[in-house]
């Protein structure tokens, strides 16, 4: 039969990959992930980069630099980048850390283990992990396990095909999203246990809720949409079993695609720590001009006496060579060098020598704190971004897409006198408050009003 619109435009575009059912090839990307930011051999010039775009590393490594220079160094050369150091260190140490949890996370996750069809098997299936799951490996998935990769349905326990999965790893949504398995591979699934074909599918891609693809079985094309499609992260939910083919594994999968790495994190105090750096810069720089403008004037005032003038002398008399002047101009530029070295103290690096150490401090008490030790899943408080402590509680905005989701309906039973039968179950009686006396004063004028009814009216007070 012809093929519809969108089989053509997926044939057309040659944007496809042809995936043959049950026969796993190595051309494709292997299933392995990594979310690790740092490797053995990247680590020392990423973290470096990362670390300097924080201007006051720049302007403590200007300092530093500056101290260097025997002309206008105050401190030993070695004692100058002792600070800086120190800095670099620690903060170093912390994003190895972090980054070593990641690669744990990954191992973890990439050693898991899934049951794949063995090839030239009769409907055997041996566990397999998931970093050796290939394109066109044909997947079993149980109830609760989460799928290793993005899947075709061909099969599942239900007759009619259908799957249930939550997709909160994905979207963050809880409720259950339901897939279907095509009818055609269901039936040939349920008679001979194994399903043969050909699938043509588009290239991966980061959209979620998008998918085309069409499979050939048994001389029929069968399409495919978003409905047959189950992806990595999900979890497989009232349903027994269900059987996919891989068609995106690993790097190519949407959630990879859809994930741009560990991001770099800065709270809100170290952003305005970065604004108040440049605005004391500009100060530092304003009043070492006015110290270099000012040694000019006073240069050019006394220049016949600088030969006299003591501690600036400009004439070595035991060799006749001038020394500690090198002229209006470049005197001028070194007395800037040397206020610069003078007033530094302005941005103190001993606040984030401080910094560093607290947030270390604070990672650590908080993972010890008992009172956040969760009993359900026997697991404490971790701190996962050691740059962000700060920002903790700190809520600036709540964002809700429904009106009742962060309010609460409770209605909550006080007191009701009737007949003169105080009913308050233990709580203050009625009469003792003003509510209650004007409640058994309204029933008790309804009672008078109408003596013949048997029914009286039962007061709640919210």
């Amino acid at each position: 039969p012809d093929p519809s619109a969108s089989e053509r435009e997926l044939h057309e575009g040659g944007e496809y990959r042809a995936v043959a059912v049950g026969e796993p090839s190595p051309e494709f990307a292997g299933n392995a992930v990594r979310t690790a930011k740092y490797s053995a051999l990247t680590f020392l010039p990423r973290n470096l980069f990362e670390q300097f775009r924080r201007l006051s590393y720049v302007y403590f490594l200007a300092i530093t630099v500056l101290n260097q220079l025997p002309q206008v160094a105050v401190f030993g050369r070695g004692a100058s980048v002792l600070p800086l150091a120190f800095v670099l260190f620690v903060t170093a140490v912390k994003d190895a850390y972090e980054d070593i949890r990641r690669h744990r996370s990954d191992r973890r996750e990439n050693n898991r283990l899934a049951a794949v069809l063995a090839p030239q098997t009769a409907g055997e299936y041996l566990p397999k992990k998931w970093k050796h799951i290939r394109v066109g490996d044909v997947v079993r998935v149980a109830s609760n396990e989460t799928l290793p990769a993005d899947m075709v349905l061909l099969a599942t326990s239900d007759p009619t095909g259908l799957a249930h999965v939550q997709t909160v790893n994905l979207d963050g949504e809880t409720n259950l999203k339901t897939r279907y398995a095509k009818q055609e591979t269901q039936l040939s699934f349920s008679h001979d246990g194994h399903v043969a074909g050909m699938l043509h599918c588009e290239r991966p891609n980061r959209n979620i809720y998008g998918f085309q693809a069409n499979l050939e079985i048994d001389g029929k094309r069968v399409s495919l949409g978003p409905s047959n499609i189950v992806l990595r992260g999900c979890e497989l939910k009232n349903t027994t079993w269900a059987i996919g083919v891989v068609v995106y594994a690993g790097k190519e999968t949407k959630v990879m695609l859809n994930n741009s790495g560990p991001p770099s994190k800065r709270s809100r105090l170290e952003t305005q720590l970065n604004r108040e750096t440049v605005i004391l810069s500009i100060m530092l720089i304003g009043m070492c001009i006015t110290a270099s403008v000012l040694a000019g004037i006073w240069l050019l005032n006394h220049q016949r006496e600088l030969e006299f003038t003591q501690f600036f002398r400009e004439k070595d008399y035991t060799t006749g060579k001038n020394y500690n002047y090198y002229g209006i101009g470049m005197q001028i530029f070194v007395t800037f060098l040397m206020a610069v070295i003078v007033y530094q103290v302005i941005i103190p690096i001993s606040l984030y020598i401080s910094m560093e150490l607290v947030r270390l401090g604070q990672a650590y008490f908080m993972g010890a704190d008992n009172d956040l030790y969760d009993e359900s899943s026997r697991s404490r408080f971790q701190c996962r971004a050691l740059n962000i402590n700060e920002d903790l509680g700190q809520i600036k905005y709540v964002f809700s897409d429904k009106t009742g989701t962060l309010t609460e309906n409770k209605m909550e039973f006080m007191c009701a006198s009737i007949h003169g039968v105080d009913y308050s179950s233990g709580k203050p009686a009625c009469g003792s408050s003003v509510v209650g006396t004007m409640t058994s004063i309204y029933i008790t004028c309804l009672m008078l009003l109408f003596p013949n009814k048997t029914s009286y009216l039962l007061v709640l007070v919210s």
